[in-house]
């Protein structure tokens, strides 16, 4: 007799007790102002997180020839997709993109300076770091953490460039992966539905 095969959870962007798992945009811009507070290396440790929507792994992969500055893109190497050699690139902006060319300008003043690392810290410190910089912005809970800013960056995306190119940015081998974000709901429901609104 053959047995049913398990049909796998849907994902949720909210938790058990109703609340979101991802940053809106008051909450992503706030994040980005209270980075500043701290030091070029973390701020701009937590800028690529909140620019890229990459896993804290994934930023912490990056090697300085994965900046390509002519392009103004960071190369990602993409780690939960089964495939090896799986790589994404992601625009950034032009002053996150000068911040990182002084940054790496000056890292051989790092005692721990090695010629081809971007970060001298570990995935647990950079884990403490983003959760600091949460606090400082104000932001608690389940969303409060590098996974909530990969959400945030993830509804940002869908809301504002196609399906496709989100996917391809976010990393999805599956595009059911990306549609999910499409179903959030309060400020940005609100700003599609005063969109829809002004046009009627």
């Amino acid at each position: 007799m053959k047995q049913k095969k398990k049909q796998k959870k849907e994902y949720s962007l909210f938790d058990g007790q109703g609340q979101r798992k991802y940053l809106n945009r008051q909450e992503r811009l706030r994040f980005q102002a209270c980075a500043e507070a701290f030091s070029l290396e973390v701020r701009l440790f937590c800028l690529l997180a909140h620019f890229t929507g990459a896993r804290i792994s994934e930023i912490m992969n990056l090697k300085v020839q994965h900046i390509d500055f002519s392009n103004g893109t960071v190369t990602i190497r993409t780690l939960k997709q089964r495939k090896e050699g799986v790589f994404r690139q992601v625009p950034i902006p032009g002053f996150l993109l000068d911040n990182l060319r002084v940054y790496i300008d000056n890292r051989a003043a790092h005692p721990r300076y090695e010629r081809d690392r971007l970060w001298y810290f570990s995935t647990r410190t950079a884990s403490r770091y983003i959760k600091a910089v949460m606090h400082k912005a104000g932001i608690e809970g389940h969303r409060a953490t590098a996974r909530g800013l990969r959400h945030g960056y993830a509804v940002w995306a869908t809301f504002e460039v196609s399906i496709s190119k989100a996917q391809s940015w976010l990393g999805h081998a599956d595009l059911k992966t990306t549609l999910i974000y499409t179903r959030v709901s309060g400020r940005e429901d609100r700003e599609l539905a005063e969109k829809m609104w002004a046009s009627g």
